[in-house]
């Protein structure tokens, strides 16, 4: 890769949907599906999803056949992510047969003879969201794809299940748990501590001078979920599995692994307990093998499903 500015993260966010396609948990997913379908609704069904990027998960819930008649809010604190999904989606869903409505600011009407969605991107940061919204707007569904280890959950989750309905669904993925693998190994001693001190800056991580991270946020969701009042129906690995084949790394992924290491780089940069020399040569070798081809890339994760 070259400078730095090439590390877009809408782009990063694109490149990733084909990892998430093949990592989340079918079971998990299906469970779901059943329980939307046995839902009853008065009206189309309410969904929020809280880190919505790009627009990838609503894509996927309508190829998926997760719900056809929907009002989703797709809310993201970055403008830019949702500015991307406003122009992507109308392109994905139009080559579907989707007839595209987007007189609307901000918002995209989606409708084919088996379908009606209405897509509502707002750019706000969720926190925020959730104070503008006390005890008004209620959703039937809440999505959180790789979101829940960004903030530090058991002071987040009762907000985030007061925007739900009594008996409302949740659905978070990609739930990081503890295991970054990068294969073939460089030097044994420096990659565990690499990967340790890379899982620390989750643990530390503090944002508007709160905790905002877990690097085991999956297996500890049970007991937090459960502190909050909600029950877990389904869960289940959704672990990240990238490598090159015969024909190399699919799609855009060679640009997610290249990401990847770019990210871990600059996580570590000035870390006091890292010779910075190491750390440099490290980073410039993993990019190398994903330029060969040899890079293997593994994340363990988790997929919830559960009601509150």
């Amino acid at each position: 890769m070259g400078s730095e500015d090439v590390y877009t993260f809408t782009r990063y966010l694109s490149s990733k949907k084909t990892v998430d396609d093949r990592s989340l948990n079918r079971p998990v997913f299906r469970a779901l599906s059943a329980e939307v379908a046995a839902m009853s609704c008065d009206g189309p069904l309410k969904v929020l999803e809280i880190g919505s990027g790009i627009g990838t998960m609503v894509e996927r819930s309508l190829d998926w056949g997760l719900f056809s008649h929907a009002e989703y809010t797709a809310l993201d604190a970055q403008a830019e992510n949702s500015a991307e999904a406003m122009a992507r989606l109308p392109v994905w869903a139009g080559k579907r047969g989707y007839q595209v409505d987007t007189d609307k600011p901000d918002a995209i009407r989606l409708t084919r003879q088996d379908a009606d969605v209405l897509v509502k991107l707002e750019a706000a940061d969720v926190f925020d969201f959730i104070h503008q919204c006390a005890g008004r707007a209620k959703w039937d569904l809440l999505v959180g794809n790789a979101f829940l280890d960004l903030v530090d959950v058991p002071s987040a989750l009762p907000d985030l299940f007061s925007l739900l309905k009594p008996g409302g669904l949740f659905y978070f993925t990609i739930t990081f748990d503890g295991a970054t693998i990068l294969q073939p190994e460089i030097d044994p001693a420096l990659d565990a501590r690499i990967e340790d001190l890379y899982h620390k800056t989750m643990d530390q991580r503090i944002i508007r001078g709160k905790p905002s991270g877990d690097s085991r946020t999956g297996r500890h969701f049970f007991h937090h979920a459960r502190a909050a009042g909600a029950e877990v129906v389904a869960a289940g690995s959704s672990d990240w599995v990238v490598f090159a084949g015969p024909e190399g790394y699919p799609a855009d992924e060679a640009f997610f692994m290249h990401f990847i290491v770019h990210t871990m780089g600059s996580a570590l940069e000035g870390n006091p307990d890292l010779d910075p020399h190491c750390l440099s040569q490290w980073v410039s070798e993993r990019h190398a093998q994903v330029e060969q081809g040899t890079l293997v890339y593994i994340a363990h994760q988790m997929d919830f499903f559960g009601r509150v």
